[in-house]
């Protein structure tokens, strides 16, 4: 019993960890990622870290235009906030 209850809570656990599903389109309709970036720095982010997440998220480590640090994740498609975690 202890060793089939070992693997299902690992995959339980890492999904909890795992960042959010934000697109199924094709990647030719996602926005261009450094004009995305830059559309956020004209708002006041700063961005640290940008990637591309297993969830087809655009993810921005950094700072939003009030000093905050943040964890955005993006449609790459719209381009709207569909996680956002501001650190402090």
């Amino acid at each position: 019993m202890r060793f089939t209850l070992l693997p299902a809570l690992l995959l339980v656990s890492a999904g909890a960890i795992a960042g959010p599903q934000c697109t199924t389109a094709d990647r030719s309709t996602w926005q261009d990622a450094e004009a995305f970036q830059a559309k956020l720095r004209e708002q006041g982010y700063q961005i640290s870290k940008f990637k591309i997440t297993d969830g087809n998220c655009y993810e921005i480590y950094g700072f939003d235009k009030d000093k905050r640090k943040v964890e955005i994740y993006h449609d790459p498609v719209s381009g709207k906030a569909v996680k956002s975690e501001i650190k402090g």
